[in-house]
């Protein structure tokens, strides 16, 4: 390995751990500061602005599966995030080797 690889290596490191704190940042700041407060979904505030404008309104649409509990939901949504998050991962991933392969020839 050459110095060049090896500072490019160590400052690619740094760099991810700068970008993991920042996350966990992220993550817990909002928990600290505001440990009491409930952090609920786009839907629910939907809901309650819907029904502050029009108290008649029924909906037209019913979901034909509803989780047995919030924590069941916040699951599947978490599983879809991860899958989504991998599959853009792969793609990133074999576009940059492709490149590279590309660079070397």
């Amino acid at each position: 390995m050459t110095t060049h690889e090896a500072n490019k290596k160590g400052s690619s490191t740094k760099l991810n751990v700068i970008l993991l704190l920042l996350v966990l940042a992220i993550i817990i700041v909002p928990q600290v500061i505001k440990s009491d407060a409930e952090f609920g979904g786009a839907d629910g505030e939907a809901e309650a602005a819907i029904s502050e404008i029009n108290p008649d309104y029924k909906p037209w649409f019913s979901s034909f599966f509803e989780p047995a509990s919030g924590e069941i939901e916040s699951l599947l949504f978490a599983s879809q995030a991860a899958l989504g998050a991998g599959i853009v991962g792969y793609y990133i991933g074999t576009t940059r080797t492709k490149h590279k392969m590309k660079e070397e020839k």
